[in-house]
């Protein structure tokens, strides 16, 4: 290792950055010259000018925790970088995956839609289009040897001949040189104009600030949950469709996979864990009880798809856990940072006695224990739970072979249908209460929300709009 590259860890062991450090020195150490111009140019709208003539990643890196977009906590923003750099490899030391970037950055996104543009533009022109375009504009550009894609576009921009508002110059260079690069322009065009026709119909944060700031101190923060952390928080699906014994659940991918679209929609970091053994289950709840990024998170969600009796889920290899021990892991006592943070789960399956099913319809029940239940027979007795049953409590829930479960399909349209009215989570199911009750003719099912909840469970409304379908083959 460099004298260099050692006096710049030690530099930081005093401030308690040592380990956020080896970790960029491992990324630096895979990023050439070239890397580190992609780099320079994909930060220009979050490192002041000044600042910018870098001449290794990580002088980058230090900018970027000077200016408090990278830090130990919250490494996400370097993560965007690699993603778009497509240095997906480089993502693990900074304990994410490709499919994680891609999901967070719905909500989390800081590199402009105009940045990545012109990335993606100079990653698309080759040099006879290069060659083209500096012909045209040779008038207007600066007497040097060599000029890159990237550099070219960039003395475009620094001369004020593009902006994030007109890239007509762009149009028209494209239009002559490159005709096939119209695509990414147009399409740029249509996400800005769609997301502008967004904000003039939804109120913008600083006016959703303004109206808090004027309300009384007890109409926010004193009853509704923070939503404003470094991320949002986990959502874990524990998708069981295949048993030892039991019956296959049909339609139970369907379900899945909304519940992983709907939730990173909201901003959650998803993890999906199919035909999960009471042993792996174990292991997920010890995993997610001690996650350490839950003190940086606003949430927590917890999604079970399986076989079910009362009060209870089968694991895969058809061991029967009860609700209340998979709640349990997730108390203030055993699980600190979640303390005072919503914890949320959501159980697809029976909770009574089987009901024979009409045509492709199948019920979740497997031999159940007959008997009534309350309230507290499930919902943790410490504070801030929800538990979304998809039945009551001695009933039968129903799941379409390829449409998936009433109860999980309706959360899904109406989480997707009413987050964007700043809808609370118990309005919400409410709402799916209402929608699951009136499906069937000769079978009913009615879901129930139980919870200690002390204030409103708000999401913030996502930048983007969900899929109108969801496909069971992503």
């Amino acid at each position: 290792m460099s004298s260099r590259n050692q006096s710049w860890i030690s530099g930081l062991e005093d401030n308690g950055r040592e380990e956020l450090r080896r970790r960029l020195l491992r990324i630096d150490s895979n990023l050439g010259d070239l890397e580190v111009q992609k780099l320079k140019f994909l930060c220009r709208d979050l490192i002041p000018n000044g600042k910018l003539e870098a001449s290794s990643a990580l002088d980058i890196f230090d900018h970027l925790i000077n200016e408090e977009l990278l830090s130990e906590e919250d490494t996400f923003l370097l993560a965007e970088l690699l993603y778009i750099m497509k240095q997906n490899s480089l993502l693990r030391h900074l304990g994410y995956t490709k499919e994680q970037v891609k999901g967070l950055l719905l909500t989390r996104k800081q590199v402009s839609s105009f940045r990545n543009l012109l990335y993606e533009l100079s990653e698309d022109i080759d040099s006879e289009n290069l060659k083209g375009m500096i012909f045209m504009m040779k008038d207007f550009l600066p007497k040097v040897e060599m000029l890159t894609s990237l550099s070219f576009l960039e003395h475009l921009e620094k001369q004020a001949k593009i902006d994030a508002d007109d890239v007509t110059l762009l149009e028209n260079l494209c239009n002559t040189v490159a005709p096939h690069l119209m695509r990414t322009i147009e399409k740029y065009k249509r996400e800005k104009k769609e997301a502008e026709q967004k904000e003039k119909e939804l109120l913008s944060a600083s006016d959703i600030n303004q109206i808090r700031q004027a309300l009384p101190e007890t109409s926010s923060e004193e009853t509704v949950y923070r939503m404003d952390r470094k991320h949002r928080g986990y959502c874990v699906v524990i998708n069981n469709q295949n048993f030892t014994s039991l019956s296959k659940r049909q339609g139970t991918d369907k379900d899945a996979e909304c519940l992983k679209h709907v939730f990173q929609w909201l901003g959650f970091n998803v993890d999906m864990r199919v035909d999960v053994t009471k042993k792996c289950l174990d292991e997920v709840l010890q995993e997610y009880k001690s996650h350490p990024d839950h003190a940086n998170g606003d949430c927590f969600v917890f999604c079970v798809l399986s076989h079910g009796q009362f009060g209870a889920v089968y694991s895969s290899d058809e061991a029967l856990i009860p609700i209340r021990e998979i709640t349990s892991h997730f108390t203030a006592r055993q699980c600190p940072g979640l303390a005072n943070k919503p914890k949320l789960f959501f159980i697809q399956a029976c909770q009574g006695e089987e009901i024979q099913p009409s045509v492709s319809v199948e019920a979740d029940a497997v031999k159940p224990e007959s008997g009534k239940s309350s309230r507290q027979a499930n919902i943790p007795e410490e504070v801030d739970f929800l538990l979304g049953l998809a039945t009551v409590p001695g009933y039968v829930s129903f799941r379409h072979k390829t449409e998936g479960s009433w109860y999980i399909q309706s959360l899904y349209n109406y989480l997707k249908k009413l987050v964007p009215r700043h809808e609370d989570i118990l309005s919400i199911l409410t709402a799916v209460n209402n929608d699951v009750s009136q499906r069937g003719e000769t079978e009913k099912q009615i879901p129930q929300p139980s919870y200690t909840l002390r204030k409103k469970v708000i999401f913030p409304v996502p930048l983007q709009e969900l899929p109108e379908r969801v496909s069971t083959d992503s």
